[in-house]
């Protein structure tokens, strides 16, 4: 598999903490003037707008539908012209995207079948996986206090059922991505903390 330098991507559950440390590392890149591109999945282009309708239950549709919308939105978020993270990266930019393919095999594949999201996300690999382990019942408790409506797969049983998926895809990972596994129960800042100590002896 492709291994696409210089990507870092960000997993966990619903709640982990994905976000607040993209933020916090997009933050960091700023302050040293490297050049990055923060992202995320699904994306905030069309296909990706429609996904986030069917997560937020104001559209309808089908498990393998919806996998097969993913699939479609990371295709155009990696390969698009015009913004695409490949595009991105030839430019000589750090990429950070918050999920990837890890995502969908890990939520997807709880209700499709798992050979069908492998075959439809057989896309390039990153340099960097960083995967916030949260418990789900932290999760949860932090879903509660956004005080929103929950989203599609914001259910504990679901949510154990994706952690397992992804401790098991984590086990799996091809020759080349370079894997951090933080406790997402650690305070923001220490999180932060280990996560640019360990991009940084990678000269990121």
């Amino acid at each position: 598999m492709d291994i696409l330098k210089s990507f870092i991507v960000f997993e966990g559950l619903d709640g982990a903490g994905t976000t607040t440390q993209i933020g916090r590392l997009a933050r960091y890149y700023e302050f040293n003037r490297r050049a990055y591109e923060a992202t995320r999945e699904p994306t905030s282009n069309p296909i990706g707008v429609l996904v986030r309708q069917v997560l937020q239950k104001k559209v309808t549709t089908t498990p393998e539908a919806l996998a097969m919308l993913y699939a479609a939105d990371r295709s155009d978020h990696l390969y698009n012209p015009a913004y695409g993270i490949v595009h991105l990266l030839e430019e000589g930019r750090i990429v950070i995207s918050d999920r990837y393919l890890y995502s969908s095999i890990a939520y997807q594949s709880v209700e499709c079948d798992p050979t069908l999201i492998r075959t439809i996300n057989s896309f390039p690999a990153p340099e960097f996986l960083i995967f916030i382990d949260t418990p789900v019942e932290d999760c949860m408790e932090r879903i509660e206090k956004r005080g929103e409506e929950k989203e599609l797969f914001d259910r504990a049983e679901f949510l154990t059922a994706v952690r397992r998926n992804y401790l098991e895809e984590l086990g799996r990972l091809p020759k080349g991505v370079n894997l951090l596994v933080v406790d997402g129960r650690r305070s923001i800042d220490e999180t932060e903390a280990e996560i640019r100590s360990y991009l940084s002896s990678f000269s990121l």
